[in-house]
């Protein structure tokens, strides 16, 4: 490790996590020239506990925090200044002395169909299986397309775009964001709509953390921030708060600005593991109120879901 290095950047080492550091540290040249120098900037990877155990669910073995905690406790212990996130793999509350104070601009937070047998979920037949890790998607594939089989697929994009090509399974779903970040947006049969398969809180964005007391890290990231994906966010992790949501839950949810960007529209959803009962709603607000509408949406739910939706087990 470079000890001498001005920002040392901490990441998983999957090529999407190290595509994503990458346009961090470009990021952090082009709006403080002076880190430009050789040496300046150490892009550091550590390996979570999410990386090295890929035969069970992550409901299985902890949840969200399995991606970042191995991160947050280098932070903690200076190893380095901040760390560059897929923002639906930040567990909902950080752990105490790391905040949050900056997102990229947000990519497409759809999800992308991929298979080689068909042009989209509807058109395949019976019994096919779909390879997800998601609860999230499994439980909406579950609601929509019953005649479907969904078996658990882990694994960064390459290896399970290679499971794909082996025939283990029939056809998988991804971020769209994540592939057009990889520059493999070419392997992408189709995009789902938000109405098909309402994505993940916070998908396509990208965090960044750093140590509440480091200043100078604040002071560096806060031309980076983009406010609109920024409070976009907000109100998507305040209804995944509200609902005590992990990886354990089926929680979908997607805030949009309106189009003088004072306003946000934001969709929510929670289900069912086994996709037996899906409930959702909707609602508008000030872009100011962003953490409220988030809430106000989740009470709803809650409302209506009763004692126990969501503590229901997996099938």
């Amino acid at each position: 490790m470079n000890t001498t290095a001005k920002v040392r950047i901490g990441t998983r080492g999957s090529p999407l996590a190290l595509a994503q550091a990458h346009e961090t540290r470009d990021r952090l040249i082009a709006a403080h020239p002076h880190l430009a120098v050789d040496g300046a900037i150490e892009i550091v990877i550590i390996k979570t506990t999410g990386d090295t155990v890929q035969d069970r669910p992550l409901s299985e073995i902890g949840g969200k925090g399995l991606f970042t905690r191995e991160i947050d406790d280098a932070m903690l212990a200076g190893e380095i200044h901040i760390a560059v996130h897929s923002m639906k793999d930040v567990p909902t509350w950080l752990p105490d002395g790391i905040i949050l104070p900056c997102m990229l601009e947000r990519e497409d937070p759809r999800d992308a169909f991929i298979c080689l047998k068909a042009a989209s979920l509807a058109d395949l037949p019976p019994g096919a299986v779909i390879g997800s890790a998601s609860l999230r998607r499994q439980a909406q594939i579950r609601a929509r397309y019953p005649h479907l089989r969904v078996e658990v697929l882990r694994g960064n994009v390459q290896t399970r775009l290679r499971k794909l090509e082996e025939g283990v399974v029939d056809a998988t779903l991804l971020a769209q964001a994540g592939l057009n970040r990889l520059g493999m947006a070419d392997r992408i049969t189709g995009t789902l709509s938000v109405d098909d398969m309402l994505p993940a809180v916070a998908q396509g964005a990208i965090g960044i953390t750093c140590r509440a007391d480091d200043a100078a890290s604040q002071a560096l990231l806060a031309p980076l921030n983009h406010p609109d994906t920024f409070d976009r966010v907000t109100c998507e992790r305040a209804f995944l708060a509200r609902l005590d949501g992990s990886c354990r839950t089926p929680i979908a949810g997607l805030a949009e600005l309106s189009a003088d960007g004072t306003r946000l529209a934001f969709r929510g959803l929670m289900a069912r593991p086994d996709g037996s009962e899906v409930l959702s709603d909707a609602g508008e607000g000030a872009r100011a109120d962003a953490g409220q509408l988030g809430v106000q949406v989740a009470e709803r739910l809650l409302a209506r879901a009763g004692d126990g939706f969501l503590t229901t087990p997996s099938a």
